[in-house]
């Protein structure tokens, strides 16, 4: 891939959704919606040593929520002790993810409010945060998977406002997916690979039980996801 376009995609991930503006678009839909009680409430059962998702709606926002939660403590962890030989432009495209899954927990956080799961309990073992290797393929995964699980998920939601602001940070997690791709792989082809696009040219959507066997590995509290609706 051309220098120019690894630049315009550092510019399209600087542009994408930051804390003030996800507030801006999704505190005024998802936020007044909650407030006047499309998100059932007391749906989320706590469960000795681990949580809930809930039902229905629900349910696929605390889906959301967890995988967020995932990649934003991850992303904080690789900042807090950058690897070994991490250059400028890295450092810049890493520090803008981080804080672009802190918005989406954020934004999770306060849009599920009592109904929302609790902080969750991660893994770290495998990933080893002082090389760069580890680090990039650990946050390839993260990233491919947030794509396919945010297009999979799409099809359980039915309040539109829900379903708009889901293909907004699916909007975003595309963007990562594909700049981590491109510093794994400058000028290669990876990011329309066959795991990553399906066979019309479309990013692969995956069911809930796909994400959370990938996920797994790296999550400590037990979730119980059969709340979630079917497709």
């Amino acid at each position: 891939m051309p220098d120019t376009d690894s630049a315009a995609q550092i510019d399209a991930v600087r542009s994408g959704i930051r804390r003030r503006s996800l507030f801006k678009f999704a505190g005024a839909t998802v936020l007044a919606t909650t407030a006047a009680g499309l998100l059932p409430r007391s749906v989320l059962a706590q469960r000795p040593g681990g949580v809930s998702l809930g039902t229905g709606e629900t349910a696929v926002l605390n889906y959301a929520f967890a995988l967020e939660q995932l990649e934003a403590e991850f992303y904080t962890l690789v900042m807090k002790s950058p690897y070994a030989g991490m250059n400028s432009r890295e450092r810049q495209v890493l520090t803008d993810i981080r804080d672009h899954e802190i918005a989406h927990t954020d934004f999770y956080r306060a849009a599920l409010g009592s109904s929302g799961i609790p902080k969750l309990q991660f893994n770290w073992s495998a990933v080893n945060f002082g090389d760069r290797t580890s680090v990039l393929t650990t946050a390839r995964t993260f990233e491919d998977t947030g794509v396919s699980a945010y297009n999979g998920a799409g099809q359980l939601l039915r309040d539109p406002q829900h379903l708009t602001i889901a293909g907004k940070i699916v909007s975003v997690e595309a963007r990562h997916a594909a700049i981590i791709h491109d510093l794994l792989e400058p000028r290669g082809s990876s990011f329309a690979g066959p795991g990553v696009i399906d066979d019309f040219g479309l990013d692969l959507a995956a069911r809930p039980s796909e994400v959370m066997k990938k996920v797994a590995p790296f999550i400590v509290t037990p979730i119980d996801s059969s709340g979630l609706p079917k497709a």
